[in-house]
């Protein structure tokens, strides 16, 4: 499609304008904003994508943008109250879902999961029995994750949570983090089962009636009646098509949330402020709040941490709290910055829109803030992909030996070889063939960049065991153990 950027352009041209406020009195956007927002059409043609919502809070202020169009085939503007499949970030509003359990004492984060489901079990039924609510929300639980959910109705996430059992156990609960959308789907039975209604309605009831939020859903039901944005793929040449057919994602509590970018930072500011809803109403407490972005444990050979749902990161003098959402041509990404009472929102509809994001968000943090990821700084997978910040390797590389050979996981292995005197580290499918080689050099302690390829600038962890033995790595946020 060579005619393509010319086509998207024609609609940047006319699509990049402010939609309406998120309420009525609010600031106009500031030169910030309107920096940022260059950014975003040039990165939109860039990376070929049709349309993204923009959202910042700033000093109680709230300002938001659409971007380009909603889908390609059937172009719409989009605008603050377009509808966008959260992905990953619907992993935050479980989080809150069982906060406002734990305020009510029907939930313990420190009680096992077999307190609220005593059939559960995985593979290893020892190293499950010892898992707890907080390891679902902090993605320690140690079992595969990347797992989907069957839709059988009212019995989905009982189903898929007894499923569970033959899951392959990767690691003992809290050994090492990786990121698991299998643990939050236990999390959605936990609430199943707490409250006596289906997932759809306990968020419904938690979370979206009393905070306020109107274009807030996880039934497709629902957001189909709204204004939507449709993802799209994008290829190596650039063609653009949409992605069929639409869905919320695999499993409703690990991705299955739809907000429109004015709910999105109404939900935000939620998150920023002492537990109160706009109407005045205590939803939660200012310390619940505090501790869902207090650090929980650090994600081994990063530096980034993990809270209560909110994946931490310190960017010069600042933390954020944050999650992204990877799903079906959406990428998404919402970020806090509470001692600033600081947010963003960058929501896009292209398979692609994790570059626009990346990028976007890096500009955003040094525009508002003046702050900017350190060389070498190790970051972590969030729910999007990410590439590493400048990194020089390390003088003197570490015994590759330690690192060398097969590592599985249930839909692939990782195998690590070394060749002429470098690290490659190739992952295999169990079938189809293999990915591209992705040769690596060591840039901390454990803590690898690729140095080229399709990959290149992305991450790989490699995490030892309590013997201090290499046991796992960890490619884009997720383990394989090391036969």
């Amino acid at each position: 499609m060579r005619h393509l950027p010319l086509f998207l352009a024609a609609f940047l041209a006319y699509f990049s304008v402010a939609t309406p406020l998120a309420r009525a009195g609010e600031q106009s956007p500031d030169r910030h904003f309107e920096a940022i927002a260059r950014l975003i059409t040039e990165k939109m043609r860039e990376h070929h994508v049709p349309g993204v919502a923009l959202g910042v809070i700033r000093d109680g202020q709230t300002t938001v943008r659409g971007f380009g169009v909603t889908n390609l085939e059937d172009p719409q503007e989009v605008t603050a109250d377009t509808i966008f499949p959260l992905a990953s970030i619907s992993k935050t509003v479980t989080a809150t879902a069982v906060m406002r359990l734990v305020e009510r004492g029907q939930l313990d984060l420190s009680a096992p999961v077999r307190k609220y489901l005593p059939e559960f079990r995985t593979q290893d039924a020892a190293l499950s029995g010892a898992a707890t609510v907080r390891d679902l929300l902090t993605h320690t639980s140690g079992w595969e994750g990347q797992l989907s959910a069957t839709d059988w109705g009212s019995e989905t996430m009982a189903r898929f949570a007894a499923g569970l059992a033959t899951n392959l156990q990767l690691a003992p609960p809290g050994a090492a983090w990786s990121y698991n959308n299998a643990g939050f789907g236990v999390a959605g039975r936990i609430i199943e089962v707490v409250t006596g209604m289906n997932v759809h309605d306990a968020f419904a009831d938690l979370v979206f009636k009393p905070l306020g939020l109107v274009r807030a859903s996880t039934r497709v039901g629902d957001v189909a009646t709204y204004r939507l944005a449709q993802g799209h793929r994008v290829n190596a040449e650039g063609k653009t098509t949409v992605v069929r057919p639409f869905n919320l994602g695999s499993t409703t509590p690990a991705g299955g949330a739809a907000m429109s970018m004015t709910e999105l930072m109404n939900y935000a500011r939620f998150h920023l402020s002492d537990g109160s809803s706009d109407s005045g109403a205590r939803v939660l407490s200012r310390e619940t709040l505090t501790l869902m972005r207090t650090a929980q444990l650090r994600k081994q050979s990063t530096d980034d941490e993990m809270g209560i749902g909110w994946h931490l990161r310190r960017v010069g003098d600042l933390r954020t709290a944050s999650h992204g959402g990877t799903f079906s041509g959406h990428i998404l990404l919402l970020e806090l910055v509470p001692e600033k009472n600081f947010a963003l929102a960058i929501l896009t509809n292209a398979s692609t829109g994790w570059r626009l994001i990346q990028d976007v968000e890096r500009a955003a943090l040094l525009e508002y803030h003046g702050v900017t990821l350190a060389p070498n700084q190790g970051i972590a997978h969030r729910g999007l992909n990410e590439t590493l910040p400048p990194v020089a390797p390390l003088a003197r590389q570490p015994d590759l030996a330690a690192y060398l050979g097969r590592y599985v996981r249930p839909m692939n292995a990782v195998v690590v070889r070394k060749e002429k005197g470098r690290l490659i580290v190739q992952v295999r499918p169990n079938t189809g063939n293999p990915d591209a080689d992705m040769p690596v050099t060591f840039f901390g302690p454990d803590r690898a960049v690729v140095t080229s390829g399709p990959e290149q600038h992305a991450s790989v962890e490699f995490i030892r065991n309590a013997a201090g033995v290499v046991e796992w790595v960890r490619v884009t946020g997720r383990i394989a153990r090391r036969q």
